[in-house]
């Protein structure tokens, strides 16, 4: 299947023209982000999983403000998901932290995987004025139903 090649009429080339340069001007246009220096209230998820730590640091409301992982931090395959994977990753956080002047946080933590005990022993290891901690794991309750019976 090839291209179709047609040549365009003088009218068409100049509305093609027009419009280019109307979405060039469109996409010029960035929307800058906001410089945050403080906050009176923050939080801190830690979201570990089996293969990767995920720390993000965000608002009152929930809007992600800096977040890292051990991924993101340098680590590769099977290394992320290791406790070591996690105190890399609260590490690097703390290092982009480092310029905000935080009030007080809460951490969140989720997930059953083993980077999360050692990123909070990292968190507290810092002179941080934590208020609040909480498992917000997912837990099932009921489950998937059971199959029925096989009828011979």
């Amino acid at each position: 299947m090839g291209q179709t090649r047609v040549k365009p009429l003088q009218e068409e080339s100049k509305k093609g023209e027009a419009t280019s340069e109307v979405s060039e001007k469109q996409t010029s246009k960035k929307a800058k982000k906001k410089k945050i220096t403080s906050l009176p209230k923050a939080r801190i998820y830690i979201n570990a999983g089996f293969n990767n730590t995920i720390v993000s640091l965000t608002d009152e409301n929930g809007n992600v403000i800096l977040w890292s992982s051990a991924g993101h931090a340098g680590l590769k395959n099977t290394k992320k998901g290791t406790p070591f994977g996690g105190t890399k990753a609260m590490e690097a956080l703390l290092e982009k932290m480092k310029n905000l002047e935080i009030g007080e946080i809460k951490v969140y933590t989720k997930g059953v995987g083993p980077g999360r005990e050692s990123a909070l022993r990292v968190l507290f290891s810092k002179n941080y004025n934590i208020n609040f901690i909480q498992d917000i794991t997912p837990i099932p309750f009921g489950g998937p139903t059971k199959p029925k019976a096989r009828r011979v």
